[in-house]
């Protein structure tokens, strides 16, 4: 819940020279800036998705929002199961699983958040929470429903902490959560694209996606400046790097 129109569209506006032949690149505004955004990125190749969605198609559900109504709305993306959305309104794994389906039955992928609390990671639970929170989604949509989507690990307690999980904490998770999903289906999980969450900024993103099964980033504050997010698109277009993406 942040900007203006006049913000988001210096922010958009300051990415739209960024190299995007070497990465998808995606940016996710508040609802109320989503024309405003879609009108900026034209011809830009960078794409549009939104923070959250309604599991229902329509109805007396005041103040929410459809999947049929971003995808006319032109996003092609959107987030769930955010650790805000999780802790702060409550939503459960099967609520979660439900707009995971939502998103997927109107065209729109969805990137499922997926992380353990700090209590959770001190108590060693951390595989055992990403494994539950993906279970409910493959018992809603079945494994082949991964196939088109996205997994984002963000470990709750570093987010908006300025706190990073290190590289190697980072991968070895990114590699449990890909393991789980192999004991499904193999294939699915050596395809799918698992990103990580969490304080990511350019000074820790190279080594971060520069480590195994660490497929790209969904940055939070870093992306409320131009420069820092842009600076972080060219570290990930960096050959080395994207050629291991």
């Amino acid at each position: 819940m942040n900007g203006s129109r006049a913000s988001v569209e210096q922010l958009t506006t300051g990415l739209l020279g960024t190299k995007t032949s070497d990465i998808d690149l995606l940016v996710l505004p508040p609802f109320v800036f989503l024309d405003q955004v879609q009108q900026l990125l034209k011809g830009s190749g960078i794409r549009m998705g939104a923070q959250n969605v309604d599991w229902r198609q329509e109805g007396a559900v005041t103040g929410e929002i459809s999947a049929l109504m971003l995808y006319e709305a032109g996003c092609q993306y959107c987030l769930v199961g955010h650790s805000e959305r999780r802790g702060l309104f409550g939503e459960t794994d099967e609520v979660v699983a439900d707009k995971f389906a939502a998103c997927q039955a109107h065209g729109i992928v969805p990137i499922l958040c997926v992380g353990e609390t700090l209590e959770e990671r001190q108590g060693d639970a951390t595989l055992a929470v990403v494994s539950r929170q993906i279970r409910a989604v493959i018992e809603r949509v079945g494994t082949k429903g991964l196939e088109d989507a996205v997994i984002a690990y963000e470990p709750v307690w570093a987010i908006g902490t300025g706190q990073s999980a290190t590289p190697g904490d980072a991968s070895l998770v990114h590699g449990g959560i890909r393991a789980f999903i192999g004991a499904h289906d193999v294939t699915i999980s050596g395809g799918i694209r698992i990103v990580y969450g969490g304080s990511v900024n350019p000074d820790n993103v190279a080594g971060l996606l520069a480590a195994d099964d660490i497929d790209g980033a969904l940055v939070g504050g870093a992306s409320l400046d131009a420069d820092k997010f842009a600076a972080i698109c060219d570290v990930a277009a960096t050959p080395a790097i994207s050629a291991a993406q």
